[in-house]
């Protein structure tokens, strides 16, 4: 620790600290421009100068590091002309067009002015002017070069944070100008960030462009529906019409970053797809009606189909307390445990939950990946949880963390990680295993002998590779080791086997010392909250068994009803249990199954066979279009609730429009339902009081209330178990080495259904796509931005290709989230990855001759129809 005295003011604070960051704890404010926490000083805009005691010159304070005994003035005479002297050589070529700018009303620059600025200009010089438009840079960012002051945050937080590295500066000195590649931005994620740290008007959201002011938006502060990383954001509204989303930079654990997803993809709320009306279908066709008529139509529908089993299926995006009173009402009311959480796997709970219960650790994304190395194990972390990717990032930059990556598809953090291992579709267990017997292999003489032999025993997976070889080696020189898993390894049909050896590899490191934790990467906001809530066929809420007598004992006390003993059916065999006749009622809150399904043929069957098929959604959906009875929902932002997040960090979901026509809330929902299941009125759901029974009844969630989800939310506790205590055996995956196979999952524009109903992330997105690797396009005489088309045994598709130089050899991936695609219609039950072949799709003669044409019109700069497109 170090002293320093800053304004007459003593404070001790650690080596290495800036006179800023010491100025801050004492509530000092010190302006700055350049300055951003989460970035290396630049020190650029002179605008935190102070006087340090025994220096001649005025120093930066953000990047003058305190020494013992430094004497700091932050407010003398010389510093206040000297700032008052840099905000009117900033206001010498400002447009002070402040009316018409988006950023009036919180523009630093017009804070600092006001602080701290000259009363009168010293400048009389036209102003310069580098363009005399704005330059529309991507579909969703516009830029006004001349109101730029030169801050460089936006470079620096697309290249450093984002890693997208698509704004740069061209020029020197005055003529010094922030752009894109040549003038748009060419690799740019729209995530929107250079906006949000613009201090200024240069850099704006185009969605928002001349739609409010700040004083005119009622914001309300919530949490990102799109992925399970749980980003806080705030959402403007201007009576009753959603506006923008922003970050609040200092909450959160994203503080002021969001991806494009969460800042631009909000807008789904307003789609026409809506769904106003409850409906029902009469005559092979659905027809809108009243609450009332759906009433007697559902208690009709239901009384008919008593006798036979039920099944429901809810979407992890919904609230923990939808998600809950959903389970309590499939249990108590329809006596069934055939629920479920999720159509794109079926969860192996037996080896997950001892998992979990071992290894899973409930604490801070960023205290989890501040060990010594931190191991990827599946799925694209890029594109599936965009803002966890930066928080990577920064940890293998700024805190020398060891990136592990050990995966299927490549992404960009490969080029921060200090050693990545490409594994063949399906074979992440093997993979590991691989490592596993590595680090047996290096570190087997500070195994006890019991131990080892236990080990060895098992470990029979074939030798390892360089890149297995170089993870193990980073795993044991490291201190303490973090292990961060996708969800898409429960895809595979290897699914078990992985987390088997995942569970071999915690149970080493911890053997050795190395303290390990874990967390999964879910790509659904609250798949935690799902799993927490017991949306599960053999588990009830906290994970505790459904085959637990003393666990069901005290639920059933609570809920005042029975619950059934025996495990249920997963939705796979739901719809085996509908495709023979034996399911009544299949009830589907908030979820597409017949777009996400593996084989949508036989998805469409099954739902068709069922007696009685519910769906409540706030979208009309391909499955709403096969429902006998539809019931609107209230969707994101119209009903309060709480998500649990990937770190097991609870928040809350707040209300911030009322739902649309005739929708109502899910809870209210569920008991319109349970009152025509029981013939009897239900009492009204209310969401904080379900919390409260949340709190009392699930162990992880024990002691929590509302008045404690802060800002940053609270987090759900450890309840920790013995980890497994035996080895599993090491897997023999046989992969056909001259076969394409098909992988899927999100991409970085859309996850799910809801973001496809987003105007703006529709706009900004590509195209649908199919990405495979350099070596085997060229096999297959193909080249970017070919059409092909991808056949299996199921069926084919065709889009445009995107060749990838860092694929495997053999993988072919087409994103999940294009309704037009149908992908799922290329899929098998069971089958995954799926056998595909690729070919180049035929181009129809009469097109061709139209592009042809296209082509020599442009060359002789006229378009299709003769018209000169020049000025």
């Amino acid at each position: 620790m170090v002293s320093v005295t800053i304004n007459s003011q003593m404070l001790e604070v650690e080596g290495g600290s800036t006179v800023l960051q010491a100025a801050q704890r004492l509530g000092i404010d010190i302006p700055t421009f350049c300055y951003m926490k989460r970035l290396p000083a630049l020190a650029s805009c002179r605008m935190c100068l102070v006087e340090i005691e025994g220096q001649r010159k005025l120093q930066p304070s953000c990047a003058t590091a305190v020494t013992d005994g430094m004497v700091v003035k932050t407010n003398t005479a010389l510093i206040e002309e000297t700032r008052s002297s840099m905000l009117d050589m900033l206001l010498a070529n400002h447009p002070l067009d402040c009316p018409i700018c988006d950023k009036g009303g919180e523009c630093e620059l017009q804070n600092q002015v006001m602080a701290y600025g000259p009363r009168e200009s010293r400048f009389r010089d036209a102003k310069r002017v580098f363009h005399s438009e704005d330059i529309r840079l991507s579909p969703v960012i516009i830029m006004n070069v001349n109101r730029c002051i030169q801050c460089q945050r936006c470079v620096r937080m697309c290249e450093e944070v984002v890693g997208a590295v698509a704004l740069g500066t061209i020029e020197k000195g005055m003529d010094t100008a922030v752009t894109g590649f040549e003038g748009s931005l060419a690799s740019c994620d729209q995530c929107g960030n250079c906006v949000e740290v613009c201090p200024v008007g240069a850099l704006m959201s185009f969605p928002y462009r001349y739609k409010a002011r700040p004083w005119d938006l009622d914001e309300t502060d919530t949490v990102c529906p799109h992925c399970g990383t749980g980003c806080q954001l705030t959402v403007g509204t201007r009576k009753g019409e959603f506006m923008r989303v922003r970050s609040k930079w200092d909450e959160g654990l994203n503080r002021e970053t969001l991806c494009v997803r969460g800042r631009f993809g909000l807008d789904f709320v307003t789609s026409q797809d809506r769904i106003k009306r409850p409906m029902v279908r009469r005559d092979d066709a659905l027809i809108a009606v009243s609450w009332e008529e759906a009433g007697s139509y559902l208690r009709q529908r239901l009384s008919a189909v008593e006798e036979k089993a039920a099944g429901g299926l809810a979407s992890p995006r919904l609230p923990n307390e939808v998600l809950y009173q959903f389970q309590k009402l499939m249990r108590t009311q329809f006596n069934t445990n055939n629920i479920d959480c999720s159509s794109r796997w079926s969860t192996p709970l037996e080896t997950l939950g001892p998992l979990m219960a071992g290894f899973y650790t409930r604490a801070p994304l960023q205290e989890v990946i501040g060990n010594d190395c931190v191991l990827v194990v599946g799925g694209n972390v890029t594109e599936e949880n965009p803002v966890t990717e930066y928080l990577l990032r920064d940890a293998a930059r700024r805190r020398q963390t060891g990136l592990l990556m050990l995966s299927t598809r490549p992404s960009r953090l490969d080029a921060d990680a200090q050693a990545v291992g490409r594994v063949l579709p399906g074979a992440e267990a093997a993979g590991l295993a691989k490592v596993v017997a590595s680090v047996v292999a290096a570190a087997g003489k500070d195994l006890p002998d019991d131990v080892l032999a236990s080990i060895v025993a098992v470990t029979s997976s074939p030798p390892a590779t360089t890149d297995e070889d170089a993870i193990a080696t980073a795993l044991l020189a490291g201190g303490r080791a973090t292990v961060l898993v996708s969800v898409d390894v429960l895809r595979s049909l290897t699914a078990r086997t992985t987390l088997q050896q995942l569970a071999n590899l915690l149970q080493l490191l911890s053997l050795l010392g190395k303290e390990p934790k874990m967390q999964l990467l879910f790509d659904r906001a609250n798949q935690m909250g799902a799993w927490d809530m017991g949306v599960l066929p053999a588990a009830l809420p906290g994970l505790a068994s459904v085959a637990d007598s003393a666990a069901r004992a005290s639920f059933e006390r609570a809920w005042g009803g029975k619950i059934p003993s025996e495990p249920g059916a997963d939705f796979d065999a739901m719809l085996e249990l509908c495709n023979t006749g034996q399911l009544g009622t299949l009830y589907i809150t908030g979820s597409d199954p017949l777009l996400s399904y593996p084989d949508r043929t036989f998805v469409e069957r099954a739902l068709g066979a069922a007696d009685l098929l519910i769906v409540q959604d706030a979208f009309l959906t391909d499955t709403a279009g096969l429902a006998d009875v539809v019931l609107p929902a209230a969707t994101y932002g119209e009903e309060s609730g709480t998500f649990t997040n990937n770190e097991g960090r609870i928040t809350k979901v707040r209300k911030f429009r009322d739902p649309v026509a005739e929708a109502r809330g899910n809870l209210a929902i569920f008991d319109f339902v349970a009152g025509l299941r029981s013939n009897a009125p239900q009492p009204p759901s209310i969401q904080t009081l379900i919390f409260d029974e949340i709190a009392r009844l699930v162990p992880a969630y024990q002691g929590l209330s509302q008045d404690r989800l802060g800002a940053d939310g609270a987090f759900t506790q450890d309840v920790l178990a013995p980890p497994p205590g035996s080895f599993f055996a090491s897997p023999h995956i046989p992969i056909a080495s001259d076969q394409l196979v098909l992988v899927t999952g999100n991409c970085l524009f859309h996850n799910g259904y809801l973001t496809e109903r987003s105007e703006t992330l529709n706009t900004a997105a590509d195209d649908p796509y199919v990405a495979m690797g350099a070596w085997d396009a060229a096999q297959l005489d193909l080249s970017d931005g070919d059409r092909v088309v991808v056949r299996s045994a199921k069926g084919e598709l065709t889009a445009k290709l995107k060749v990838d130089r860092r694929f495997p050899r053999g993988l072919v991936f087409v994103p999940e989230n294009y309704r037009a695609l149908r992908l799922n219609s290329l899929m098998s039950r069971g089958v995954y990855p799926c056998p595909v072949d690729v070919h180049k799709a035929h181009v129809p003669l009469e097109i061709a001759t139209l592009a042809s044409l296209g082509a020599q019109a442009e060359i002789l700069g006229q378009d299709t129809a003769g018209r000169s497109p020049l000025p």
